[in-house]
């Protein structure tokens, strides 16, 4: 699964490095994607106001931070790269020497990756997936409650921090070397938070349709208080601290999905669902036996979802068309078997590590995301120290804000209290939130999954509106209001029409649920809101 899902995380355009960092100011802001680029490396002319035709740099221009490259400026590439983003040529000549076998040699196999692209995906990957394994066996075998992947996500970033002090160059060849399996999460992170929406027709069936409408009632009403809080919050700590904003490193984005690759997907799902069909138990399981083709519909859906258009999008958010490819194939299968809808959907989660199915298959990359966020956190690490201010304290007050005031609200309009704790982590991503609630006792989890997914749904789309109502204009406070109320959904949502916001997303994405997992893990929180809940 992860190779053929890799290959299209390696068809993606080439971002910079991670470790690269290009100071905002050096250079004047990229032509439009529409303009005409040349395919050949033609000279750049001066841009500036002497007007001259002579190519850069030179003399006449040093003086203008804007317009001036350094030939000496360590990321003099990649500053020279930006001028002209669409060159094809250019940019490969640029980044292929540094990244070609993170992310493959696109360009001389005709958008297909090199062998040795995905070999560098594979072992990077694996090495973070072995690594969340580990951890998580270790801290089983422990006793220890505290989330591991969280764990290993501080031990990673404390070395590239030490790397960074000691051997700056180490630290940037760890973080090219992981860019490719950083990447890959990126690129699939919805899908990672399905399985919880397809099995949700078996979590909410022994919870009362009263409680039901209840819990959206809190879900809707508490994200809306927790965007306000969060970017009011950033809004009066920037008034206070008065530092300048700057632009952050631009992030890369994925590219479309090839036609290719909706074909391997397809066959494998009419391969594998006509295995299961003839043979229910041919790989040992039915779970096992149904992986391939629920698996396959799965990320069928999110291919479909991605490349609708976005004022469909709007209504049928690709995460929606996940489940709904999976639950379509899951009531197709249990009905031509005779087995029957629920059995399908249990199959497709079965939260058994000797017998997975498709959705524990997904749900098994949640602490990869966990440990990703210290690659993220160290790229942006200048960004986080410069509006430290405003970023922790908005994070630590919306955060403890979300926790009490859903104890609270469950509490008033009468939720019954295991509901009322099962959803307490709602602005939280999925794979913190499962570690929190495992902190209490008689929790739902696939509620939990459900309800967080849910919450991230009516962020990505109501966010950008209710900021505008709110009068959120500041970056800081939307990327921060957006992610502490939305967490990835809302992130992903922010970042194809707000790119200067999107960094700040991208932090307090991580460290809202890194300082949720904190303060849950204290006995003495738990125990107030447990009191509280009822």
């Amino acid at each position: 699964m992860a190779a053929m899902m890799g290959i299209s995380a390696l068809r993606s355009h080439h971002p910079l490095p991670l470790s690269t960092a290009r100071p905002a100011t050096a250079l004047p802001r990229a032509t439009s994607p529409t303009s005409h680029q040349p395919s050949s490396l033609t000279p750049l002319r001066c841009r500036c106001r002497c007007r001259c035709r002579r190519s850069l740099p030179h003399s006449c221009c040093s003086s203008s931070p804007r317009a001036s490259l350094s030939p000496g400026a360590p990321d003099s590439a990649a500053a020279f790269m930006a001028l002209a983003p669409n060159n094809a040529a250019l940019r490969h000549r640029l980044i292929a020497p540094n990244s070609t076998a993170g992310s493959g040699d696109a360009a001389a196999t005709g958008g297909l990756p090199s062998v040795v692209g995905i070999a560098h995906l594979a072992v990077s990957l694996g090495i973070v997936l072995a690594t969340d394994k580990y951890l998580k066996q270790a801290f089983v075998a422990a006793s220890i409650k505290f989330p591991s992947a969280l764990f290993g996500m501080f031990c990673i970033f404390s070395v590239l921090l030490v790397l960074d002090t000691v051997a700056p160059a180490l630290a940037k060849a760890f973080m090219d070397f992981f860019e490719p399996a950083t990447l890959f999460i990126q690129r699939w992170l919805p899908l990672f938070y399905v399985p919880s929406l397809v099995v949700l027709p078996l979590a909410v069936r022994d919870v009362p349709a009263a409680s039901g409408l209840k819990i959206c009632l809190i879900t809707f009403g508490g994200w809306f208080a927790s965007l306000a809080v969060a970017g009011y919050t950033a809004l009066t700590v920037r008034k206070i601290v008065k530092t300048e904003l700057i632009a952050a490193e631009p992030m890369g984005k994925p590219s479309t999905f090839a036609t290719l690759e909706f074909w391997a997907w397809g066959a494998v799902f009419v391969a594998s669902f006509a295995t299961a069909f003839v043979n229910p138990t041919a790989l040992g399981t039915t779970a096992r036996t149904c992986l391939p083709f629920m698996l396959a519909s799965t990320v069928l859906g999110y291919m479909v979802g991605s490349g609708l258009p976005p004022g469909i999008k709007k209504l049928l958010h690709p995460i929606i068309c996940c489940a709904l490819s999976a639950n379509l194939s899951a009531v197709a299968y249990g009905y031509l078997s005779g087995s029957g809808i629920d059995a399908a959907l249990g199959d497709y989660l079965t939260k058994v590590p000797s017998n997975p199915g498709a959705g524990d298959v997904l749900m098994g990359f949640l602490g990869s995301v966990i440990l990703s966020f210290a690659f993220s956190m160290f790229k942006q690490r200048k960004l986080v120290k410069r509006h430290a201010a405003e970023i922790f304290t908005s994070i630590a007050i919306a955060s403890t804000f979300s926790l009490y005031s859903t104890a609270i609200l469950g509490r008033l309009i009468g939720l019954e209290p295991t509901l009322t704790i099962s959803i307490l982590p709602r602005c939280i991503t999925v794979a913190l939130a499962l570690s929190i609630v495992s902190f209490f006792e008689g929790a739902n989890t696939s509620l939990t999954a459900a309800v967080v997914v849910l919450t991230g749904l009516i962020g990505a789309n109501f966010v950008q509106a209710a900021m505008d109502k709110l009068g959120l204009n500041d970056p800081i406070a939307r990327g921060i209001g957006t992610a502490s109320s939305a967490h990835g959904l809302g992130t992903a949502a922010l970042s194809a029409k707000e790119p200067e916001a999107l960094p700040f997303c991208a932090i307090a994405y991580a460290l809202t649920g890194i300082f949720g997992s904190l303060i849950c893990s204290s006995a003495a929180v738990r125990q107030s809101l447990v009191f509280i809940a009822g």
